[in-house]
C-alpha cells in the first residue's frame, strides 16, 4: 500500500486548497464595516487581508489533514474495498 510521490503532492495540493478557500474569509473586515475606504472602492472590499498569516495557518491544517489521512490510510480505514462496501458498491 505505497503512494507514489507524485499522488501524495496531488492529494496534499487539493487539501491544501480546500483548507486556503475555508481560511480566507476569518478576520477579513470591510471597508463599510470600519467606516473608512478610498473613494470609488467596493464597500465590502477588505481593509486588511492578513493573507501571510492565513497561508501560514492553511498549511499548518492541511498538514495535520494530510497526516490524520494517510495514518488511515495506512491503518487500512481509506482502502478501496472498505470505501466501496461502505458505500453499498461490489468490488
Amino acid at each position: 500500500m505505497a503512494i507514489q510521490i507524485s499522488t501524495a503532492i496531488a492529494i496534499y495540493f487539493v487539501i491544501w486548497w480546500i483548507a486556503l478557500f475555508l481560511t480566507l474569509p476569518f478576520g477579513v473586515r470591510s471597508q463599510h464595516e470600519d467606516g473608512v475606504g478610498a473613494p470609488g472602492t467596493d464597500p465590502g472590499a477588505p481593509i486588511l487581508t492578513r493573507m501571510k498569516s492565513k497561508l501560514i495557518w492553511t498549511t499548518i491544517i492541511s498538514a495535520i489533514i494530510y497526516g490524520l489521512a494517510m495514518v488511515a490510510y495506512h491503518a487500512g480505514y481509506l482502502s478501496i474495498e472498505r470505501l466501496s462496501k461502505l458505500m453499498g458498491m461490489p468490488f
